[in-house]
Protein backbone atom coordinates (compact mmCIF):
# COMPACT_ATOMS: atom_id res chain seq x y z
CA UNK A 1 0.00 0.00 0.00
CA UNK A 2 2.68 2.63 0.80
CA UNK A 3 1.50 3.33 4.22
CA UNK A 4 4.00 1.91 6.93
CA UNK A 5 0.51 2.16 9.00
CA UNK A 6 -0.78 -0.72 6.71
CA UNK A 7 -1.31 -4.29 7.85
CA UNK A 8 -3.90 -7.14 7.94
CA UNK A 9 -5.92 -6.05 10.41
CA UNK A 10 -5.77 -2.13 10.38
CA UNK A 11 -7.26 -2.99 6.67
CA UNK A 12 -9.49 -4.91 8.14
CA UNK A 13 -8.61 -7.96 5.71
CA UNK A 14 -8.17 -9.85 9.48
CA UNK A 15 -11.98 -8.67 10.33
CA UNK A 16 -13.27 -9.92 7.38
CA UNK A 17 -11.89 -13.16 7.54
CA UNK A 18 -12.75 -13.49 10.80
CA UNK A 19 -16.14 -12.40 9.95
CA UNK A 20 -16.25 -15.01 6.98
CA UNK A 21 -14.89 -18.19 9.24
CA UNK A 22 -17.58 -17.09 11.89
CA UNK A 23 -20.38 -17.00 9.40
CA UNK A 24 -19.32 -20.32 8.49
CA UNK A 25 -19.42 -21.83 11.65
CA UNK A 26 -23.49 -20.54 11.86
CA UNK A 27 -24.32 -22.03 8.50
CA UNK A 28 -22.33 -25.43 8.50
CA UNK A 29 -23.52 -27.62 11.17
CA UNK A 30 -20.83 -29.89 13.09
CA UNK A 31 -17.02 -29.98 12.38
CA UNK A 32 -17.08 -27.41 9.66
CA UNK A 33 -13.37 -27.16 9.79
CA UNK A 34 -13.35 -28.34 6.30
CA UNK A 35 -14.76 -24.95 5.48
CA UNK A 36 -12.95 -22.54 7.51
CA UNK A 37 -10.32 -21.71 4.87
CA UNK A 38 -12.57 -20.82 1.55
CA UNK A 39 -14.73 -19.02 4.31
CA UNK A 40 -11.90 -17.07 5.93
CA UNK A 41 -10.59 -16.51 2.38
CA UNK A 42 -13.93 -15.52 0.68
CA UNK A 43 -14.51 -12.82 3.43
CA UNK A 44 -10.89 -11.55 3.32
CA UNK A 45 -11.29 -11.54 -0.40
CA UNK A 46 -14.29 -9.49 0.06
CA UNK A 47 -12.85 -6.96 1.77
CA UNK A 48 -10.42 -6.69 -0.33
CA UNK A 49 -12.68 -6.15 -3.42
CA UNK A 50 -14.07 -3.52 -1.14
CA UNK A 51 -10.90 -1.61 -0.48
CA UNK A 52 -10.35 -2.28 -4.43
CA UNK A 53 -13.47 -0.63 -5.24
CA UNK A 54 -13.29 2.14 -2.88
CA UNK A 55 -9.35 3.33 -3.45
CA UNK A 56 -9.42 2.57 -7.34
CA UNK A 57 -11.36 6.05 -7.95
CA UNK A 58 -8.07 7.84 -6.16
CA UNK A 59 -5.74 5.83 -8.11
CA UNK A 60 -4.87 3.41 -5.17
CA UNK A 61 -3.41 5.86 -2.88
CA UNK A 62 -2.20 5.06 0.31
CA UNK A 63 -4.41 7.09 2.31
CA UNK A 64 -7.80 6.12 0.64
CA UNK A 65 -7.15 2.48 1.15
CA UNK A 66 -5.80 2.87 4.80
CA UNK A 67 -9.37 4.39 5.45
CA UNK A 68 -11.49 2.05 3.51
CA UNK A 69 -9.60 -0.85 5.76
CA UNK A 70 -10.33 1.36 8.73
CA UNK A 71 -13.68 1.78 8.29
CA UNK A 72 -14.01 -2.08 7.19
CA UNK A 73 -12.53 -3.51 10.08
CA UNK A 74 -14.90 -1.34 11.86
CA UNK A 75 -18.17 -2.85 10.36
CA UNK A 76 -16.51 -6.69 10.03
CA UNK A 77 -16.07 -5.62 14.38
CA UNK A 78 -19.39 -4.03 14.88
CA UNK A 79 -20.95 -6.96 12.59
CA UNK A 80 -19.24 -9.56 15.10
CA UNK A 81 -20.35 -7.89 18.27
CA UNK A 82 -23.75 -8.28 16.89
CA UNK A 83 -23.68 -12.10 16.56
CA UNK A 84 -22.16 -11.86 20.07
CA UNK A 85 -25.37 -10.08 20.89
CA UNK A 86 -27.52 -12.63 19.60
CA UNK A 87 -27.89 -15.08 22.39
CA UNK A 88 -26.89 -17.76 20.45
CA UNK A 89 -25.12 -20.81 22.09
CA UNK A 90 -22.68 -21.37 19.03
CA UNK A 91 -21.31 -18.08 20.12
CA UNK A 92 -19.67 -19.15 23.06
CA UNK A 93 -17.36 -21.52 21.45
CA UNK A 94 -15.73 -18.93 19.49
CA UNK A 95 -15.73 -16.33 21.92
CA UNK A 96 -12.15 -16.73 22.91
CA UNK A 97 -11.02 -17.47 19.31
CA UNK A 98 -12.69 -14.14 18.32
CA UNK A 99 -10.27 -12.53 20.79
CA UNK A 100 -7.21 -13.80 19.09
CA UNK A 101 -6.13 -16.95 20.90
CA UNK A 102 -4.08 -20.06 20.94
CA UNK A 103 -6.44 -22.36 23.69
CA UNK A 104 -8.26 -24.26 21.54
CA UNK A 105 -5.47 -25.08 17.86
CA UNK A 106 -5.21 -28.74 18.17
CA UNK A 107 -2.14 -30.47 16.68
CA UNK A 108 -4.34 -31.33 13.41
CA UNK A 109 -5.29 -27.88 12.43
CA UNK A 110 -1.80 -26.66 13.04
CA UNK A 111 -0.52 -29.30 11.07
CA UNK A 112 -2.69 -28.53 8.18
CA UNK A 113 -2.34 -24.66 8.69
CA UNK A 114 1.26 -24.68 8.52
CA UNK A 115 0.56 -26.69 5.04
CA UNK A 116 -1.27 -24.10 3.49
CA UNK A 117 1.16 -21.43 5.11
CA UNK A 118 4.30 -23.35 3.25
CA UNK A 119 2.70 -23.65 -0.01
CA UNK A 120 1.80 -20.11 0.19
CA UNK A 121 4.95 -18.76 1.45
CA UNK A 122 6.61 -20.13 -1.31
CA UNK A 123 4.75 -17.26 -3.71
CA UNK A 124 6.23 -14.96 -1.86
CA UNK A 125 9.56 -14.65 -3.70
CA UNK A 126 8.51 -14.66 -6.93
CA UNK A 127 6.93 -11.35 -5.98
CA UNK A 128 10.08 -9.88 -4.70
CA UNK A 129 10.67 -7.55 -7.76
CA UNK A 130 7.25 -6.21 -6.48
CA UNK A 131 7.92 -5.70 -2.90
CA UNK A 132 11.11 -3.82 -3.63
CA UNK A 133 9.52 -1.01 -6.79
CA UNK A 134 6.48 -0.43 -5.37
CA UNK A 135 7.44 1.18 -2.41
CA UNK A 136 9.15 3.56 -3.91
CA UNK A 137 6.00 5.16 -5.52
CA UNK A 138 3.82 4.73 -8.68
CA UNK A 139 5.91 7.01 -11.17
CA UNK A 140 9.00 4.80 -10.16
CA UNK A 141 6.95 1.60 -10.85
CA UNK A 142 5.85 3.15 -14.35
CA UNK A 143 9.71 4.19 -14.83
CA UNK A 144 10.73 0.66 -14.78
CA UNK A 145 7.64 -0.30 -16.80
CA UNK A 146 5.47 -2.28 -13.94
CA UNK A 147 2.14 -2.35 -14.16
CA UNK A 148 1.15 -0.69 -11.23
CA UNK A 149 -2.89 -1.67 -10.81
CA UNK A 150 -2.43 -5.62 -11.46
CA UNK A 151 0.97 -6.14 -8.85
CA UNK A 152 -1.23 -4.14 -6.21
CA UNK A 153 -4.32 -6.57 -6.57
CA UNK A 154 -2.03 -9.96 -7.04
CA UNK A 155 0.13 -9.07 -3.43
CA UNK A 156 -3.04 -7.72 -1.46
CA UNK A 157 -4.34 -11.00 -3.00
CA UNK A 158 -1.67 -13.29 -1.82
CA UNK A 159 -1.55 -10.71 1.37
CA UNK A 160 -5.37 -11.86 2.08
CA UNK A 161 -4.94 -15.56 1.63
CA UNK A 162 -2.36 -15.49 4.13
CA UNK A 163 -4.18 -13.74 7.06
CA UNK A 164 -7.06 -15.68 6.50
CA UNK A 165 -4.86 -18.84 7.04
CA UNK A 166 -3.36 -17.62 9.89
CA UNK A 167 -7.02 -15.91 10.88
CA UNK A 168 -8.44 -19.84 10.60
CA UNK A 169 -6.46 -21.38 13.74
CA UNK A 170 -6.15 -18.54 16.22
CA UNK A 171 -8.60 -16.03 15.30
CA UNK A 172 -7.51 -12.08 14.74
CA UNK A 173 -4.38 -11.33 16.21
CA UNK A 174 -4.39 -7.66 16.45
CA UNK A 175 -1.33 -5.22 15.84
CA UNK A 176 1.10 -8.24 15.18
CA UNK A 177 1.55 -7.54 11.79
CA UNK A 178 1.68 -4.14 12.36
CA UNK A 179 4.81 -3.97 14.31
CA UNK A 180 6.65 -6.96 13.07
CA UNK A 181 7.82 -5.40 9.75
CA UNK A 182 9.17 -1.97 11.98
CA UNK A 183 10.74 -4.12 14.29
CA UNK A 184 12.91 -5.89 11.51
CA UNK A 185 13.21 -2.18 10.08
CA UNK A 186 14.91 -0.82 13.53
CA UNK A 187 17.41 -3.95 13.58
CA UNK A 188 18.67 -2.96 10.17
CA UNK A 189 16.78 -5.20 7.79
CA UNK A 190 16.02 -3.19 4.86
CA UNK A 191 16.32 -4.94 1.54
CA UNK A 192 12.72 -7.17 0.69
CA UNK A 193 13.55 -11.00 1.27
CA UNK A 194 15.42 -10.47 4.36
CA UNK A 195 12.98 -7.62 5.66
CA UNK A 196 10.55 -10.03 4.89
CA UNK A 197 12.01 -12.90 6.79
CA UNK A 198 13.00 -11.15 9.89
CA UNK A 199 9.47 -10.03 9.53
CA UNK A 200 8.24 -13.11 10.00
CA UNK A 201 10.29 -13.98 12.74
CA UNK A 202 9.32 -10.97 14.73
CA UNK A 203 5.87 -11.80 14.35
CA UNK A 204 6.14 -15.33 15.40
CA UNK A 205 8.11 -14.01 18.84
CA UNK A 206 5.54 -11.54 19.29
CA UNK A 207 3.02 -14.06 19.54
CA UNK A 208 4.56 -16.19 21.36
CA UNK A 209 5.24 -13.80 24.07
CA UNK A 210 1.63 -12.28 24.28
CA UNK A 211 0.56 -16.31 24.16
CA UNK A 212 3.22 -16.45 26.99
CA UNK A 213 2.08 -13.12 29.08
CA UNK A 214 -1.85 -14.19 28.54
CA UNK A 215 -0.88 -18.33 30.32
CA UNK A 216 0.90 -16.94 32.91
CA UNK A 217 -0.21 -13.11 34.29
CA UNK A 218 -3.40 -14.11 35.36
CA UNK A 219 -2.57 -18.07 35.91
CA UNK A 220 -4.26 -20.77 35.88
CA UNK A 221 -6.59 -18.28 33.91
CA UNK A 222 -5.55 -17.38 30.03
CA UNK A 223 -5.81 -13.76 28.93
CA UNK A 224 -5.93 -13.83 24.60
CA UNK A 225 -2.83 -13.31 23.36
CA UNK A 226 -4.86 -10.98 20.77
CA UNK A 227 -5.88 -9.05 24.02
CA UNK A 228 -2.47 -8.52 24.46
CA UNK A 229 -1.09 -7.70 22.01
CA UNK A 230 -3.72 -5.05 21.11
CA UNK A 231 -2.68 -3.49 24.58
CA UNK A 232 0.59 -2.96 23.19
CA UNK A 233 -0.05 -2.34 19.56
CA UNK A 234 -2.60 0.29 20.14
CA UNK A 235 -0.53 3.20 21.51
CA UNK A 236 2.48 2.41 18.78
CA UNK A 237 -0.40 2.49 16.19
CA UNK A 238 -0.82 6.05 17.96
CA UNK A 239 2.90 6.67 17.71
CA UNK A 240 2.66 5.89 14.30
CA UNK A 241 0.21 8.84 12.93
CA UNK A 242 1.65 11.03 15.22
CA UNK A 243 4.82 10.24 13.85
CA UNK A 244 3.52 10.51 10.17
CA UNK A 245 1.55 13.59 10.83
CA UNK A 246 4.49 15.46 11.62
Amino acid sequence: TGNPMASPEVLGISSGAAFGVVLMLFLVPGNAFGWLLPAGSLGAAATLLIIMLAAGRGGFSPQRMLLAGMALSTAFTMLLMMLQASGDPRMAEVLTWIAGSTYNATGGQVTRTAIVMVILLAIVPLCRRWLTILPLGGDAARAVGMALTPSRIALLALAACLTATATMTIGPLSFVGLMAPHIARMLGFRRTMPHMVISALAGGVLLVFADWCGRMALFPYQIPAGLLSSFIGAPYFIYLLRKQSR
